[in-house]
């Protein structure tokens, strides 16, 4: 047993002395180039070893003329660029780059890039994006969670934690997990709303909205988006009943990533439009299939993959619980056009839905809540109708809703 206990203490030290004899001698050019780190510091990896190669890369002012020159050009909302994209693209410039920074072999830094998740850079602050004129102030910074404290490097490779609510003066270029589908090509049509659609030529007045529900108008009290990951992505759904169990399931997404009429883009707070969040046509044949059964109007906060609700599921019960209790069940709505005019009104929302409604939900997506008619909750705002209540029945917003 004690000559066990001797071979693995000998192993141990052998493995220790490899280790120091194989790191990198500090005497070299690039010495100057690396930061000191206390002892004690966590090792650097992932991510943030990829955000430290990209400061110190940009010690180099010609690669930063080039690091600004892709940013401006790009056409992605943000001027955002796919991180791993951009380091293989001009035969490898820019991981040629991050690696004579680091000191490191391209090949090791591209294997270790590729070996990452998918990530993206972009100036997330609005200020910074108009203030950096490619100049030695940036910092380069990341964080894999929403309001999460990012982590940070100057040019010369030091570290430091940023405010998680509030960003410095400095300029900061953001390397963090992808929100932005790079496969397709920005659509400027959508930007430009409206268009397409309309038949013949020389103007005239534009065909009626299809049938269905709408938002026009919609307001939130936060953006609930940590600054690092830029402007928010809000996303509309409707939730309803799956097959005749006790489960919800999405019909239907509106958001930014949606063709028309689907699409809407809110990057503040307010936002104003004509967005259908349910066609009349999909209505009805909800209502058929589910008899007795009503529709809820859920905003979400979208932190990855677009209309794909990702979410803790006991947070996601547990806020529907709420929101119900304190608003009569009556969480749900569903078409009450009559011959006094068309509507979307308060409905039931039923008990037995809670049990497995957050089976499909189980990442980090912000909840923002989900709707309850102004006149339930007993407040109103001008200009609105439905009112968004999340965790604790807490009001983060207001909405409005019409059937047309």
């Amino acid at each position: 047993m004690l000559l066990n206990t001797f071979r693995v203490a000998a192993l141990a030290f052998l493995l220790v002395a490899l280790a120091c004899s194989e790191r990198p001698s500090t005497t070299g050019p690039a010495a100057s180039n690396r930061a000191t780190v206390p002892p004690g510091t966590p090792t650097v990896s992932g991510a943030e070893q990829l955000a430290r190669s990209m400061a110190l890369a940009l010690g180099d002012p010609a690669f930063r003329a080039h690091v600004k020159q892709q940013l401006d050009r790009s056409s992605f909302r943000e001027h955002k660029l796919p991180f791993q994209r951009f380091l293989a693209a001009d035969g490898g410039r820019g991981a040629a780059a991050l690696a004579r920074g680091t000191g490191v072999a391209t090949a090791d830094l591209t294997r270790e890039a590729n070996r990452a998740m998918p990530l993206e850079m972009y100036l997330p602050v609005p200020e910074h994006r108009r203030a950096w004129k490619g100049g030695a102030d940036i910092l380069v910074a990341t964080a894999v969670g929403d309001h999460e404290a990012p982590v940070a490097f100057d040019v010369h490779g030091n570290r430091r934690l940023l405010d998680a609510e509030r960003p410095p003066a400095t300029p900061v270029l953001a390397v963090v997990p992808v929100e932005t589908d790079f496969s397709v090509a920005p659509n400027i049509c959508l930007l430009l709303l409206p268009c397409g659609g309309g038949g013949g030529g020389g103007g005239g007045t534009p065909p009626p909205p299809p049938p269905g529900l709408y938002m026009t108008r919609s307001h939130f009290v936060d953006d609930f988006e940590g600054w690092l990951k830029g402007d928010p992505e809000f996303e509309v759904h409707i939730l309803g009943q799956k097959g005749q169990t006790d489960s919800l399931t999405d019909y239907q997404c509106a958001g930014e990533k949606q063709p028309t009429p689907y699409y809407f883009d809110q990057n503040g707070l307010d936002w104003s439009g004509n967005v259908q969040l349910f066609s009349k046509v999909q209505l009805d044949a909800y209502n058929a299939a589910h008899p007795g059964q009503n529709i809820r109007v859920f905003v979400v906060e979208d932190d990855d993959t677009a209309c794909q609700i990702k979410a803790n599921r006991d947070l996601l019960g547990d806020l529907l619980k709420a929101v119900d209790g304190a608003n009569k069940s009556l969480g749900a709505g569903n078409d009450s056009t009559g011959t006094a005019g068309k509507s979307f009104k308060r409905a039931s929302a039923f008990q037995k839905l809670w049990a497995a409604i957050a089976a499909f939900f189980n990442t980090n997506d912000e909840l923002v809540g989900t709707g309850v008619e102004d006149v339930v909750v007993g407040v109103s705002y001008p200009g609105y109708n439905w009112i968004v209540k999340g965790e604790n029945n807490v009001t983060n917003g207001w909405l409005a809703l019409s059937m047309k």
